[in-house]
């Protein structure tokens, strides 16, 4: 694509296409551009789009294009096409941190993610320059331009914090520190000043402290790793400077919003974490500063209202003190009763209330308070830090701790009992406590593991959750309901199995529930307990203890689905695949109707897949209602095609990307099923799979090798006889795979079947692979096994004998000769002398292989065959036996005179002859 004003003028008419609502207008625009990704100057045509467009709307949706195609396209990926350019590459490098500063923020932003991804692969080695512009240019002494370096240091560096350690990750963040520590920690110090200097400005100060903030993200990431030298040396700077900070309050930057955190709250959050990390990892060097850090964040906590816009900073305080209570170091701080009565009192249980904010979202934003609440994705909210609280203090003052909990759970439950229509939120607050103290350790597969002895559960159990769970109006109270059903959930591995089977017919009931987090805890539940190993690792419910709830189970969920808000439940999704996967056999009366309503579903969500696990447990449960009805009766498997093939055809023939593969798959299980010969049907899709296109998605070629394999397996003399033509294409795409690093094992996969199941395949693999290639083969167990293997062929396969193959035979015995006698063949492929082992995939500089720990190289045949050459000798010998005259006379006619003298040296050492 040429740099023209014809190529961005149409690159702007598809951009703006690609933002239309209409699917028949955007998906073809979205095609477009996927099509000329490829091409060179694209991203540079993109870069003058965003710099120069007059277009507000085009610049940014140029900037959004640009940050993902970066993201899919700037990683080397080994058989994959490089869609960038070297030059191109270049010239991005060149241009985009001079661009991403001299843009609008909202471009910034996007570029700013962009350099992000380049650094990742390409920072330090080939982009060595970047840290030294970007560090230049904090002597501009304009902010927009210094926040937008920050803000790109700080993507670039964030991942530090969760990387595992290496030499490599050392090293760049030795080079990082070298080259930003000092910068970072005079512009830091310079910052503050100018907040000073421009007190009463609001508007200098808001941008200064968006700067300040970025530097305090900095200053994490840099410091999670290790304690650097340099930071040691400068403790005492920074950690005053954030005492001051945190102490602050400037009532310009106060703001009136309840919801939106404001730049005093985040940049006060961020030193709570800073603060939090020293006393965790560097507590020794930490020790000096950490009174006055606890003093000022405690004051924090007492002083700060209950408004959302506080509830980060309020989380990362509490998690600061949750961080300091835990380490043995600390452990005196906290000894007296007071102390710990006051934080219970003034910190823990003011922020486990439910807030009218929570409320909100609990009705309004269910989806969100999901992911927070279950996912634990909840690690910025009040009730999350302040049950780490909890645990952190019980690991010391458990006994103490407990006994002032306990007061406070039993008053708050009295309240409730007074008036439950007004007070409901103190029991919702009671079991929050109990389940905060009486969790010590928790995995996802088995909920709490370890519980606190001095907290009965069962007895709780029994005389507080079992109430909400069997009230007769399942819509009362939802947040009490959804308290209860997570209650079970969280403690199922310390419940005993009755009080589980008592619940479960209660949780199928709250399936129908109006409130999505009840039907969808609900249903979280019954699949959680439906994973749970009983005896002999069975499944601790059964499907007899499981019968009388079946039905209303499965219409229970079915019916779920159609609430408004839960139609791509994806929790939902998974119970039901979990239902049929416990069930089994007790499905199929269903599956008539059942299979229905998923198809239906699929329908409608192929139209714009946007909940991948969603699909997946779709795709899943299909298979299920598929292998189960079809294992007690394989003649359904039509009924299921008949169902099924309708959605699958418009799938891919829209080529909904996401769901071929699934397609693939469920398409091998059907064929799979079927005794007879292949249905017309699939023979008419059969050639369909052979296209190039299919085969350049990764995600297609395991699905679609299978799928081949089926229809190999099942109908290969229907293929030979009606689809001969495409044989070579078949051999094509076996080709393709071999040729690549990734897939050549789903290439021999594919050739196996065609070897197995096609019988006029075992001549040309053997002419065309195995003659010709065999002088290849290296290492002497790799030649044992070829040679034991090819003298069988020779000599123990009658149809070598007898049929179009004996041509071969000769040919095969003189390459076997050659494995032999011959030098090995060691010419390599033109392309791989080129390889450089630093830039081979998978080539850890840090392993070296040792002479004397080498593995022993294991010979699968052993001591049966000690010398191949004997064998052979052997074998001709008792091959010439059986059909006399015949083996003589082929080795006279068609054998070279050097390959028969071998031949006779290893018949006298194994001293036979040949008849």
């Amino acid at each position: 694509m040429e740099l023209n004003d014809g190529n961005l003028q149409t690159l702007t008419e598809y951009l703006q296409k690609t933002l239309s609502p209409d699917p028949a207008v955007r998906r073809p625009a979205e095609k477009f551009l996927e099509s000329v990704e490829g091409n060179q100057n694209y991203p540079i045509l993109l870069l003058t789009l965003l710099e120069k467009s007059q277009d507000e709307v085009i610049r940014v949706c140029a900037a959004v294009t640009f940050k993902n195609y970066i993201k899919r396209n700037w990683r080397i990926v080994e058989d994959e096409p490089n869609k960038i350019s070297d030059p191109d590459r270049t010239a991005i490098k060149a241009n985009i941190v001079n661009l991403m500063l001299t843009s609008p923020e909202q471009i910034q932003k996007q570029l700013s993610d962009a350099i992000s991804i380049l650094g990742r692969e390409d920072f330090p080695q080939k982009w060595p320059d970047l840290l030294t512009e970007m560090v230049n240019r904090f002597q501009s002494g304009d902010f927009h331009i210094i926040n937008g370096v920050l803000r790109t240091a700080h993507s670039l560096f964030k991942r530090y914090r969760h990387e595992f350690k290496s030499n490599e990750l050392w090293s760049e963040i030795k080079l990082v520190l070298d080259t930003f520590a000092q910068p970072l920690t005079e512009l830091f110090k310079a910052t503050i000043d100018l907040c000073q200097t421009h007190a009463t400005d609001v508007n200098a100060l808001k941008v200064l402290f968006s700067s300040l903030t970025l530097i305090s993200k900095l200053f994490y990431s840099l410091n999670f790793q290790d304690l650097p030298e340099f930071f040691e040396d400068n403790m005492e700077t920074w950690m005053t400077h954030f005492h001051n900070l945190l102490t602050l309050d400037n009532k310009l930057l106060q703001t009136e919003d309840e919801e939106e955190a404001g730049l005093l709250e985040l940049l006060k959050s961020q030193i709570c974490d800073n603060a939090a990390l020293y006393a965790q990892k560097y507590d020794e060097e930490f020790q000096p500063y950490l009174p006055r850090f606890v003093t000022a964040i405690w004051n924090l906590l007492v002083t700060t209202g209950q408004e959302v816009k506080y509830d980060l900073l309020v989380s990362n305080a509490i998690q600061f003190l949750a961080s300091v209570c835990e380490r043995p170091h600390y452990k005196h701080l906290f000894e007296d009763q007071n102390v710990l009565t006051s934080i219970c009192e003034k910190v823990i249980v003011p922020n486990m209330e439910f807030r009218s904010a929570d409320e909100e979202a609990f009705e309004d934003n269910a989806e969100e308070y999901i992911i927070r609440d279950l996912e634990g994705s909840d690690i910025d909210t009040r009730r999350r830090a302040a049950c780490d609280l909890v645990r952190g203090l019980c690991k010391f003052f458990e006994g103490p701790v407990t006994g002032i909990f306990s007061g406070y759970v039993s008053s708050m439950l009295t309240e409730y009992a007074k008036n439950p229509g007004v007070n409901w939120k103190h029991k919702d607050a009671a079991i929050y406590l109990v389940t905060s103290l009486a969790s010590k350790a928790q995995t996802q597969k088995h909920g709490i593991t370890q519980a606190n002895e001095l907290v009965n559960l069962c007895e709780f159990f029994v005389n507080h959750i079992l109430v909400d769970l069997k009230s007769p109006s399942v819509n009362e109270f939802p947040v009490l309901k959804a308290d209860a059903i997570k209650y079970v959930m969280t403690f199922r591995s310390q419940l005993p199995k009755e009080q589980l089977l008592e619940a479960v017919p209660l949780l199928v009931a709250h399936l129908q529930a109006e409130s999505i987090v009840q039907h969808t805890y609900a249903a979280h539940a019954l699949e959680r307990l439906f994973t749970m190993r009983g005896a002999n690792n069975a499944t601790l419910i059964t499907p007899a203890e499981m019968a009388p709830f079946t039905e209303q189970l499965l219409n229970n969920l079915f019916k779920a689905l159609a609430i408004p808000g839960s139609s791509e439940n994806e929790y939902m999704m998974k119970a039901i695949m979990r239902s049929f996967s416990l069930l089994q056999e007790a499905i199929v009366p269903y599956i008539p109707t059942l299979i229905g309503q998923l198809t239906h579903k699929l329908l409608l969500v192929s139209k714009n897949p946007s909940k991948p696990h969603f699909n997946h447990y779709l795709f899943e449960s299909l298979c299920l209602s598929i292998r189960i009805t079809c294992k007690a009766n394989r003649d359904t498997v039509g009924s299921f095609e008949e169902a099924l093939f309708p959605v699958f055809t418009e799938i891919l023939q829209n080529d909904v990307q996401e769901f071929v593969p699934y397609v693939f798959q469920v398409m091998s299980l059907l064929l799979e099923i079927h005794t007879s010969s292949i249905p017309s049907s699939y023979m008419a899709l059969f050639p369909h799979l052979l296209q190039p296109v299919l085969w350049e998605r990764t995600g297609n070629i395991p699905p679609l090798v299978r799928l081949l394999q089926a229809y190999l397996e099942k109908g290969a003399t229907t293929i030979a006889s009606t689809a001969a033509d495409k044989i070579p294409g078949l051999l094509g795409v076996f080709q393709k795979l071999i040729a690549s690093k990734a897939n050549d094992h789903q290439g021999f996969y594919l050739l196996n079947s065609i070897v197995e199941h096609m019988p006029p395949m075992f001549g040309m693999v053997v002419e065309k692979i195995i003659i010709p290639e065999v002088q290849k083969v290296s290492g002497q167990v790799e030649k044992k096994i070829c040679a034991v293997g090819i003298t069988k062929i020779l000599t123990e396969c009658p149809a070598m004998m007898d049929t179009e193959y004996t041509k071969l035979w000769t040919p095969l015995l003189q390459a076997l000769i050659g494995l032999f006698e011959l030098p090995e063949d060691d010419s390599i492929p033109d392309d791989e002398h080129f390889i450089d082992i630093e830039d081979t995939p998978g080539y850890q500089t840090a392993f070296s292989q040792l002479a004397f720990a080498g593995k022993k190289e294991h010979d699968p045949i052993g001591d049966a065959v000690n010398n191949p050459k004997i064998l052979l000798a052997q074998s001709l010998h008792k091959l010439s036996t059986a059909c006399p005259g015949r083996v003589p006379s082929m080795l006279s006619t068609s054998l070279p005179a050097e390959a028969l003298q071998f031949l006779q040296g290893y018949l006298q050492a194994a001293t036979v002859q040949l008849v």
